[in-house]
């Protein structure tokens, strides 16, 4: 079974966060699908907790090397179907992105966002649900 994991998940795996666990076994025998955007948007995640002061680059640096690890097949993404999805559910392209990968691929996704987690409902997404 594909699984589209995205950029909120990732991180919580790296940074041994509340859901890891959890996520760890949801995703133990499945494929990880993810837009090729997957690995700008961790960087970015950094970079942002960087200027909250939520993480030091040490910490960055060794869940970066971890990252690459994790066997995720990077897809293409189908851009003028982003670009609809983008505008009908008034999301950022990146999560734009993710669904448009779902919904190719016929597969669910797994994000703790909120915000995505309700346009996946809306655009009939499946969602792999991660218990809080």
């Amino acid at each position: 079974m594909k699984v589209v994991v995205d950029t909120s998940a990732i991180i919580a795996v790296l940074l041994g966060e509340a859901h890891r666990e959890a996520i760890l076994q949801h995703t133990e025998d499945v494929d990880l699908v993810a837009p090729g955007s997957l690995r700008w948007e961790i960087g970015n995640a950094f970079s942002a907790m960087f200027k909250r002061e939520r993480l030091e680059l040490e910490t960055a640096l060794k869940a970066a090397a971890h990252y690459r690890d994790i066997p995720i097949q990077f897809v293409e993404v189908e851009l003028e179907e982003a670009i609809r999805l983008s505008k009908q559910q008034d999301i950022h392209a990146y999560d734009a992105y993710m669904l448009s990968v779902a919904k190719r691929h016929r597969a669910p996704l797994l994000t703790l966002d909120g915000g995505l987690k309700e346009a996946a409902r809306q655009t009939n997404v499946k969602l792999l649900e991660i218990d809080s």
